[in-house]
């Protein structure tokens, strides 16, 4: 792929558009429809189309699903077929995602009005960036400037952790070519929690190392407990009030981790924990030798060897290198680009779209920015603002997926609400029988007396889909009563609203 234009060192435009995600891809092909000028600044070729495309959204569903074929059909079973199964996964990955980079690539560049920079950008005045291209650098010059560099992996400051062999982000482990026959995942949010069901699937021995002595604190109770108990039946281990030390080469290959664990001094971790336990269940399978000496009395110190290590301990707003001071541009406390409702930086004229604003790290959110945007930009009598949202989704694809919308348990008993709470589990609906996947619980929060939705959880076959049938009701402020009898197909898992909210 080329840039679509002769190279020049300047260049005067309508609108800069730093970051080809896809709020930022959006806007510019809704712009250019509309007689703008548009510059699109990509820092990387291997990043045309943003994050979900390349190393995020995408690629992992695409290895997920070859995953649950491989567990399926038994090629998990033995380290050969694993191997030809994760090496085919990798394949099929890397076609897709090459296929769509191409195509988002060219839906742009293609357009006369707008011009493709591959380079990193940098503000040089209120106005201005500087984009490192390979020609050399072209300064553009841009009415409207639009922020849009996503977000990028969070390292923690372990000894070790950017020098060793073998240690990944989740855009790394997603591109290996040999699966790990042991693989440690340092984090249990929910993109650790996604790649260790994956890699349990493809027959990887896998442990999960977090710090707290909850796991998914922010979840119900029972929620979490049915998350865990579905990772455990795929094999996949926890060890709790973990804090990882030192990472370094093993002397046999592979990665050797030294690991802390507080509440504990046994040699022997108990195993068979249950989901919100303080006590410490070890992969057996791994070599976990205990050290003779601990920092602290109530500490054990173990190491652990694995042939690689995935550290899945969030995510942060891109900002490196764009010099942000020059334009004006301030941060919060959190190290996003400061916005307000409209996205509007502390700059004129200069937004941030998507994961670098610091809002929920999701694609249609990103997406819902260019509408935020773009209803300031197309005379609206009033734009549509971020306060305008309501009832914002999200799935985590696990084995059996987990979606939710709304408010939790929790989270409604903490503001008071008086409510119902209604239970299903998966295994009295009947598709998912006939499906084979009767894994899983259904939950929802109904307000007491006006039967509104106040949220709904789902660990379930197809959840992804069916939480969107849950979302729309709450949008339209829909009582309970309308999904318990709303006519739908059989046999389907969506029906299974007709007993949820029974």
């Amino acid at each position: 792929m080329t840039t679509n234009t002769t190279f020049s060192p300047t260049i005067t435009t309508d609108v800069l558009i730093i970051g080809f995600g896809k709020g930022g891809k959006t806007l510019a092909s809704k712009l250019s429809a509309t007689g703008h000028k548009v510059v699109v600044a990509e820092a990387s070729a291997n990043m045309y189309g943003g994050t979900c495309i390349n190393i995020g959204c995408l690629p992992s569903k695409s290895l997920i699903l070859s995953a649950e074929q491989a567990n399926r059909t038994g090629e998990s079973l033995t380290t050969e077929t694993r191997e030809t199964a994760f090496k085919n996964a990798i394949a099929e990955k890397r076609r897709v995602t090459s296929m769509l980079r191409d195509k988002n690539y060219h839906k742009l560049a293609d357009q006369d009005n707008i011009t493709v920079l591959t380079g990193r950008a940098r503000f040089i005045g209120p106005h201005s960036a500087e984009i490192a291209t390979a020609d050399g650098p072209v300064t553009v010059t841009a009415g409207k400037i639009f922020i849009n560099t996503g977000a990028t992996p969070h390292i923690p400051d372990i000894p070790g952790i950017r020098t060793t062999p073998g240690v990944y982000t989740s855009t790394g482990l997603m591109d290996i070519d040999e699966i790990p026959q042991r693989l440690v995942i340092i984090g249990s949010g929910f993109i650790g929690l996604e790649f260790a069901s994956m890699f349990a699937d493809f027959g990887s021995a896998v442990t999960v190392l977090q710090h707290s002595a909850e796991f998914l604190p922010r979840e119900d109770a029972d929620i979490a407990t049915a998350i865990r108990e579905q990772l455990g039946a795929q094999g996949v281990k926890f060890l709790f009030h973990a804090e990882t030390k030192e990472i370094a080469p093993a002397s046999a290959g592979g990665v050797r981790l030294s690991v802390a664990v507080k509440g504990s001094t046994k040699a022997t971790p108990e195993k068979n924990a249950s989901a919100n336990s303080t006590t410490t269940p070890l992969q057996e399978t791994y070599e976990a030798d205990q050290l003779t000496s601990a920092a602290h009395p109530s500490e054990a110190q173990f190491c652990l060897t694995a042939d690689a290590v995935l550290v899945a301990t969030g995510r942060t707003p891109n900002i490196e290198g764009l010099n942000l001071e020059a334009a004006g541009v301030e941060l919060t406390e959190r190290g996003a680009v400061k916005v307000d409702e409209l996205l509007r930086t502390t700059a004129p004229d200069i937004w941030a779209l998507g994961d670098v604003n610091g809002g929920p790290q999701h694609t249609y959110i990103s997406l819902d920015d260019y509408r935020v945007v773009f209803s300031q930009l197309n005379g609206s009598d009033r734009p549509y603002t971020v306060n305008d949202r309501k009832n914002i989704p999200s799935s985590t694809f696990l084995h059996t997926p987990y979606s939710r919308v709304g408010l939790n348990e929790r989270e409604a008993s903490a503001a008071g609400l008086d409510y119902v709470v209604k239970k299903l589990p998966v295994a009295a609906v009947p598709k998912a029988q006939v499906m084979r996947q009767p894994e899983g619980m259904m939950k929802a929060i109904v307000e007491r007396g006006t039967g509104r939705i106040l949220g709904a959880m789902l660990l379930s076959a197809e959840s992804h889909e069916v939480i969107n049938i849950v979302k729309l009701a709450m949008d339209l402020g829909a009582p309970a009563s309308t999904l318990r009898d709303m006519i739908f197909t059989h046999p389907t898992i969506a029906e299974a609203l007709n007993d949820l909210f029974a």
